[in-house]
């Protein structure tokens, strides 16, 4: 069995669940510039002002007033597609619009960011995520994608960054019942590589992906955050069994002769 070693601990695996966005590729470059499109298209055409995205979504930005970051417990990082179209709606809501010509206004400023997000295909991946997940790969270690997105959006993330062939499943929140926290989509992943939890790791940069791979009692969870452990550990992932500020403290190794 292959061994994980994660901080000078070692944990035997059979397989490596990875989130998507702010895991595999870098948040901002895309969520970022889609969440300000779609910001754009709906205030746009509303009357009325709307709260600054920062409050609805949980996204920090600069001085010239673009996403440069995001709360890791906010709604952008952690809630579904549902999730920010009814934040959206409810405020066409609030300045009056029935609800259903609010959800459709949200609806058609998601259409409007998706294409032009089709247009830069801003998917760029973590420093040292694709030399990581091509040693998984060519050791013969499952891997799958467990993500909050939806599952044909995430295929496509994937397929932009050129690592499709690498994962045996793509997991969205669209397969399953719950989404993070819940233990649902490691659940399911593990169900369809005919594994146990037990013998997964799960690696994430939201409390969320810790809560989830520990309510599927998954091997280790492993919080990824480019900030000081300590910090992480505290304020932003404390449920988090590993922290690590990038892949290159992910040691795969062949697998352990067993007696």
């Amino acid at each position: 069995m292959p061994v994980l070693t994660v901080n000078e601990q070692r944990y035997p695996i059979k397989a490596m669940l990875f989130d998507k966005d702010g895991t595999l590729l870098d948040f901002i470059s895309l969520w970022g510039y889609w969440s300000e499109s779609m910001y754009r298209h709906f205030a746009s055409r509303v009357s009325g002002e709307i709260p600054p995205l920062k409050e609805l979504w949980g996204t920090i930005h600069d001085a010239s007033g673009h996403v440069s970051d995001y709360s890791r417990s906010g709604p952008l990082a952690m809630g579904s597609i549902g999730d920010l179209l009814a934040i959206l709606a409810w405020q066409g809501y609030r300045l009056g619009l029935p609800w259903g010509e609010a959800m459709h206004l949200a609806r058609e400023s998601k259409q409007a960011a998706d294409a032009e997000l089709e247009q830069v295909r801003s998917a760029y991946p973590i420093d040292g995520m694709v030399s990581f997940v091509r040693q998984c790969y060519e050791q013969g270690l499952p891997m799958a994608v467990v993500t909050a997105d939806e599952t044909t959006e995430a295929t496509k993330h994937l397929e932009w960054m050129g690592i499709r062939p690498f994962f045996r499943l793509i997991i969205g929140n669209d397969q399953v019942g719950r989404g993070k926290p819940y233990p649902d989509m490691v659940v399911k992943a593990c169900k369809e590589l005919g594994l146990s939890p037990t013998d997964v790791a799960v690696i994430g940069d939201t409390n969320g992906d810790m809560q989830m791979g520990n309510a599927a009692g998954a091997a280790v969870t492993i919080g990824l955050l480019g900030m000081d452990a300590t910090q992480a550990k505290e304020h932003v992932l404390p449920d988090a069994k590993e922290i690590v500020s990038s892949y290159s403290q992910l040691q795969l190794e062949e697998s352990m002769n067993e007696s």
